[in-house]
């Protein structure tokens, strides 16, 4: 299984885009990239601010052949992006549930899960946010971004290479 990718300029999010394309194709995996997002979203309603130069990704996949629960998909989906952080960033990364990592108690990273259902096939789309070159400024959280930590830019283009292939490995893993 392989996700194909869809790339954008310009986006209200992401996740939005998966779920148009879920309801108007028949592609069942899929990476939605965007260099800018309008409304971008977080958990509970949030608004997930969104930076040019920051990584805004989306993927969908169908879930209804997972070996695995949607509680467990859901860490295993951060552990999976914590993977990535970590092959940047050598200390300690937190997992704070529901869904952030944070860097030196700073969110570095929010994912936001969804759920939906076309013709009796289940699809969960997994909204990733991470904080590449600038980091917003939150009343209730510090944040953080990889550029400020490493003290040098990184390729956003070869974190979306990596970041697909750790979930197309992982999920090759969890299909029955």
């Amino acid at each position: 299984m392989k996700f194909r990718i869809f790339r954008f300029k310009k986006v209200e999010s992401t996740n939005n885009s998966a779920i148009k394309i879920i309801k108007n194709s028949t592609i069942d995996y899929g990476m939605i990239i965007s260099n800018d997002q309008k409304n971008g979203r977080g958990q509970y309603g949030k608004k997930w601010i969104s930076y040019n130069g920051n990584l805004f990704v989306s993927f969908f996949y169908k879930y209804d052949n997972l070996a695995v629960s949607l509680k467990q998909i859901t860490k295993i989906n951060c552990l999976l992006v914590k993977k990535l952080l970590s092959s940047y960033y050598k200390k300690k990364i937190i997992f704070k549930k529901p869904n952030d990592l944070l860097i030196n108690k700073k969110k570095i990273c929010g994912i936001l899960q969804e759920k939906i259902s076309k013709l009796n096939k289940k699809y969960l789309i997994v909204g990733i946010g991470i904080n590449l070159i600038k980091s917003p400024k939150l009343k209730n959280y510090s944040t953080t971004n990889l550029t400020e930590l490493l003290n040098e830019k990184v390729s956003k283009n070869k974190i979306e290479k990596q970041i697909k292939r750790i979930f197309e490995v992982k999920l090759n893993k969890l299909l029955k």
